[in-house]
């Protein structure tokens, strides 16, 4: 089958549209034609190669909603027509321990949308059926995508960690993971704090859901305060001042892919019990949850929309940080010419 799409010759190359060849599904395997993409801080990472795992051409796009349009062996086709959602992960085992306890997100040899595989910046991407999520009624599709990366890489760990409803939360960064953290955690029941370096945007942050707005800067002033910081900074922050800020048995969940090393001394762990984790996106059983809670609390990320055709200047926009709050490709006819 041949399809459109858009890909990286090398390192941080501009995206090309070109014609490649889409293998048949396999087995449990299903194809989206892609009808909306968004676009992620991550698939940056990739067309750059800064985590030194990139393989060119690389083809980015991770955030997908579109239409199955084929089926592989195994997969009933009346779901031919459903419209589903693809994030970070295609396709695990299904068989490891990992798997079998409904974690499959951690499977050890689980395949990433865009890690030595054709992503969604393209006509029709493929992908194992239990991967690619059915929208529920009263979704839209032309906003969902960033929830299948970005939004449950902020859900998770309120739901695989449990997270009191009765918590004190703190989120780092009011950006394009931030502004879903703060929603989710709101809906989640729990007290609310948005840590920024600045207050340009704490109209919008109150908006999101926080209760408080404050300065990161402010941090050695709220000892002992909250039970869960969810870092989605991906810059070194004063560690001991982050530690510190936690309540007894708290617990600072970093998910902002900071390349240098985390300096935390032994003894804000020790004391009061203190803990780091962090999560690669969770299970498809999570992604389901996640959906609808979205539809039950009215949660959506704010999207700004361009055609395929513009993910360069997008690419270029994201990288100075131009953009409120996650861009949503959207395919056009253009796309499909050939």
């Amino acid at each position: 089958m041949d399809i459109d799409v858009w890909e990286a010759e090398s390192a941080s190359a501009p995206l090309q549209k070109v014609k490649r060849v889409l293998l048949e599904p396999g087995a449990d395997e299903l194809v989206l034609e892609v009808l909306h993409c968004g676009l992620c801080h991550s698939d940056l990472s990739m067309i750059d190669n800064s985590w030194g795992i990139s393989q060119y051409p690389l083809v980015p796009g991770h955030e997908v909603v579109g239409r199955v349009v084929s089926v592989g062996p195994g997969v009933d086709s009346s779901v031919i027509g459903q419209i589903r959602g693809l994030g970070w992960i295609s396709g695990s085992c299904f068989r490891c321990d990992q798997c079998l306890a409904g974690t499959s997100n951690l499977c050890p040899s689980l395949e990433a949308t865009i890690v030595g595989r054709q992503g969604g910046l393209a006509s029709h991407v493929k992908a194992h059926q239990d991967w690619t999520i059915v929208l529920p009624k009263g979704m839209d599709p032309a906003v969902a995508g960033p929830l299948f990366c970005g939004g449950i890489t902020v859900f998770a760990p309120l739901l695989d960690e449990q997270v009191s409803p009765m918590a004190h939360v703190a989120v780092v960064g009011i950006g394009g993971l931030g502004h879903m953290a703060l929603q989710f955690a709101k809906a989640w029941g729990c007290e609310v704090t948005a840590l920024t370096t600045d207050l340009t945007k704490a109209h919008e942050a109150r908006g999101f859901g926080a209760h408080n707005v404050m300065l990161l800067e402010e941090l050695p002033a709220l000892a002992g305060r909250f039970d869960l910081v969810i870092n989605t900074a991906n810059q070194p922050l004063d560690w001991s001042a982050v530690m510190g800020s936690l309540a007894p048995r708290g617990r600072l969940h970093q998910l902002g892919a900071v390349l240098q090393p985390i300096q935390v001394g032994a003894f804000d762990l020790i004391s009061f019990r203190r803990s780091i984790t962090g999560s690669p996106t969770s299970s498809p059983g999570s992604l389901r949850k996640m959906m609808e809670f979205c539809v039950r609390h009215a949660i959506k990320p704010q999207v700004e929309h361009l055609p395929f055709d513009q993910v360069n200047q997008a690419i270029e926009r994201l990288h100075r940080g131009d953009v409120r709050y996650r861009f949503v490709l959207d395919q056009t006819d253009g796309l499909m010419d050939g």
